[in-house]
């Protein structure tokens, strides 16, 4: 049991990803090891940064091995406080 709790941990795929909602004209900045849950978590209405919204979509991913290294992305991404350079990193991948 617990080396199958390992397995699952080792190779979880985790994604940083940039929402977008037309209606508040904002992006939303996460990560998380399942995008599709996550997202339908986000369009529900309730208390929050998102809660108010329900047409969030997703513009922008990455992909980490690990946990950690998907936090420090999105921190690192967060801490940009500009829209112009999270723009300028969805164009890139486009």
């Amino acid at each position: 049991m617990i080396l199958e709790f390992f397995a699952l941990y080792v190779f979880m795929d985790f994604t940083v990803y940039i929402l977008f909602s037309e209606s508040k004209n904002r992006y939303y900045i996460g990560f998380t090891s399942n995008l599709e849950e996550r997202l339908i978590r986000h369009n529900q209405k309730s208390k929050g940064f998102t809660g108010n919204a329900n047409d969030w979509k997703v513009v922008y991913t990455e992909n980490y091995e690990t946990k950690e290294d998907a936090h420090k992305r999105e921190l690192q991404i967060k801490s940009w406080k500009s829209r112009i350079k999270i723009e300028a990193l969805i164009k890139q991948k486009d």
